[in-house]
């Protein structure tokens, strides 16, 4: 019996090897290994020509970074904290309000749940350019002013209306996969505990305050870190949609990285960008996750 107990644990811990071996090391080959070259070149004075050595030159990049002498990074990062926490506000508050009206089950709005998450379907590179025919200074709405006697509107050509331009098209693009979520966790919201609610005489918002909201509260969490993450590395819209112009009005810190920084052969300082924006994300996530969980302790305490 102990021979037998002993192949069977051993034959089980060969199977979950098999399985889990093979995901390790593609995780470690596509995310460590970047990962840790991107932190050597972040220490590094490196033009990405290969024929040339990196040069060490320590935490040099860093403090580049952190005292941004020219002024080339505080643009880029007020940009991407307005277009983080504004958008992933706006994307929250839009996904949860759609979800709320199409949480029912019928034809239009399993068709309106297709149409609602179809932008996030298109590239969005596509997107931006898709949105940069209809509001640049010669797109279809300012055509349409135009021909109609009336002035047009600095969609894409003033900075302020630029910024806000661009993060209504990124909410456009992204909330889709928000409201999935939502729908989903509406799902599992205890149709129960919210018919006995009513029947206690509360009434539709008090409902959702006490009884929908609190069982939503880890698929908010989800949406919030997901919606976030995403928006920090926003890119490919703002390529498409204004090419971080005008001036520096919307240009983000991913677009900073790959479209100055790498374009200009600044390879080193470029990665640090990249480790920074990293730790960013990270803190911020943990960060979130953590203020839920003391908030969700601090009502089951309450309870």
């Amino acid at each position: 019996m102990a021979a037998r107990s002993t192949w069977t644990r051993g034959r089980d811990t060969l199977g979950a090897l098999t399985l889990t071996v093979p995901a390790a090391a593609v995780y470690v080959v596509l995310m460590v290994v970047p990962v840790g070259f991107a932190i050597y070149y972040s220490f590094t004075s490196y033009n990405g020509i290969p024929s040339q050595a990196p040069e060490w030159i320590g935490w040099d990049n860093y403090l580049r970074i952190i005292t941004d002498p020219i002024d080339e990074m505080r643009p880029a990062v007020w940009v991407t904290a307005a277009v983080a926490l504004i958008g992933a506000f706006l994307v929250n508050a839009a996904a949860l309000g759609l979800a709320l009206l199409l949480q029912r089950t019928n034809r239009f709005n399993t068709f309106a749940r297709a149409v609602m998450f179809y932008p996030h379907v298109l590239s969005a590179l596509i997107v931006g350019f898709l949105w940069q025919a209809i509001l640049g200074p010669q797109g279809a709405v300012n055509n349409i002013l135009a021909g109609a006697g009336q002035s047009t509107l600095p969609f894409l050509s003033d900075p302020t209306w630029a910024l806000a331009t661009m993060i209504g098209v990124i909410v456009w693009g992204q909330f889709g996969v928000q409201l999935v979520l939502y729908l989903a966790g509406l799902q599992a919201v205890s149709a129960e505990l919210q018919e006995a609610a009513r029947i206690d005489g509360a009434n539709r918002v008090q409902v959702f305050r006490h009884v929908t909201w609190p069982a939503l509260a880890p698929t908010v969490t989800v949406t919030i870190v997901t919606s976030i993450l995403s928006l920090l590395k926003v890119y490919d819209v703002v390529l498409g949609l204004t090419n971080g112009g005008p001036g520096d009005a919307t240009q983000t810190w991913a677009y900073e990285i790959l479209a100055v920084s790498f374009a200009n052969n600044k390879v080193g300082l470029a990665c640090a960008q990249a480790v920074l924006l990293i730790l960013v994300a990270g803190l911020l996530s943990f960060t979130i996750i953590a203020l839920r969980r003391r908030a969700e302790t601090g009502a089951e305490a309450v309870s």
